[in-house]
């Protein structure tokens, strides 16, 4: 607890830094109306935050608060640091930029917005903010959960093994439902055979949080085996 003359010396130091941040705020609105300067509400919350924080610190002073050691311990704080590169948030399309820290090790210790960027500034959505996580996260599934057809309960398997069973799966539908000729309209509107080489019984639908370079091969493998639904949910 403070003494009674403590606290009224406080009281009457808050009273002046009040009165100090509306006298600095008035003088510069004043300043700008007589120079024929608009203040505009960004000028505005500008001269206030600087003002204020001038006067926290003044208060703080006035309080006995010792800042150098505040410094001090800020400056202990573990802060990544490492190699800086500038990549693209995986997510939607509007392509913000961001910084990959990378360690001595090739490891991503942290990935934060790119103040550089025309685009965004720095700034990031809340999901491009926690990108860190795709890359490392101890919650992310190392396997598969899989149900046989049939079955009433699932199994683990090994990512391998749900990717060799989706590329036989996709080779299976596409040579049981591919179509080598089919029969389309000429421009007279008869009836002819053309070779088409295609199937209409796998689709693909892509990503948001797929780059340009894997949907450059996903599009090519999918022509290349006759796929014509190609998506992504990008468009949609």
């Amino acid at each position: 607890m403070l003494p009674i003359a403590g606290t009224q010396l406080a009281l009457y130091n808050d009273y002046k830094a009040d009165s100090a941040v509306i006298k600095i705020v008035r003088t510069v609105i004043k300043g700008g109306q007589m120079s024929g300067m608009q203040v505009s509400r960004r000028q505005f919350i500008k001269i206030s935050a600087g003002a204020l924080g001038a006067v926290a610190a003044a208060e703080a002073a006035a309080w006995g608060l010792d800042l150098d050691s505040l410094k001090k311990d800020a400056s202990r704080i573990p802060i990544k640091t490492g190699r800086q590169v500038p990549s693209i948030c995986p997510y939607c399309s509007v392509g913000c930029a961001q910084i990959v820290m990378v360690n001595d090790a090739g490891k991503i210790v942290n990935i934060e917005g790119n103040p550089d960027s025309p685009l965004s500034e720095g700034t990031l959505c809340p999901k491009g903010a926690a990108t860190y996580q795709l890359v490392n996260n101890e919650n992310r599934w190392t396997k598969v959960k899989y149900r046989a057809s049939g079955s009433d309960h699932w199994e683990e398997k090994p990512l391998d093994w749900a990717m060799d069973r989706i590329a036989q799966l996709v080779k299976k539908t596409r040579d049981d439902n591919f179509n080598e000729f089919e029969e389309v309209a000429d421009i007279k509107g008869n009836r002819t055979k053309k070779r088409v080489m295609n199937t209409y019984a796998v689709a693909s639908l892509g990503g948001a949080t797929i780059d340009n370079e894997w949907n450059y091969l996903q599009q090519k493998l999918m022509h290349g085996i006759g796929v014509v639904a190609v998506e992504n949910q990008a468009r949609i």
